[in-house]
């Protein structure tokens, strides 16, 4: 079974930064595709970042796009989300999740994946 465990979340200041890390176990995650999504209070799940395991294919959503940067470790599986210049709109629980499907038409969609973390809370202050 697979099991995906968010850390990192916390409180900053806008224009500070935090790194988001998601611990993958349970399979081995060679060929699937690593996604971080967002959800604010009274929004919907919002699509932040994508990653393939083989690390060559990189996605983001345009509302974090050039602020943020996916990456991964296979040694640990584990990837890992680092985001710059936070501001109080990102805001949000921010969730891991694994495609075992490296051929879907699209990763922005959480219906694209089949496991999710728990997520974890980030807060940033104005």
């Amino acid at each position: 079974q697979v099991q995906l465990v968010e850390s990192g979340g916390g409180l900053v200041q806008a224009g500070g930064s935090l790194r988001l890390s998601c611990a993958a176990s349970g399979r081995t995650f060679s060929r699937y595709v690593m996604g971080w999504f967002r959800q604010a209070p009274g929004k919907e799940r919002e699509f932040v970042a994508a990653i393939w395991w083989s690390g060559n294919r990189l996605h983001y959503g345009p509302s974090v796009k050039g602020r943020f940067t996916v990456s991964g470790d296979n040694a640990k599986n584990t990837v890992y989300l680092q985001m710059d210049s936070l501001q109080p709109e990102d805001t949000a629980v921010y969730y891991c999740a694994a495609s075992r499907d490296p051929y879907r038409p699209t990763y922005g969609s959480r219906q694209s994946y089949d496991y999710w973390g728990q997520g974890t809370q980030v807060t940033v202050s104005s």
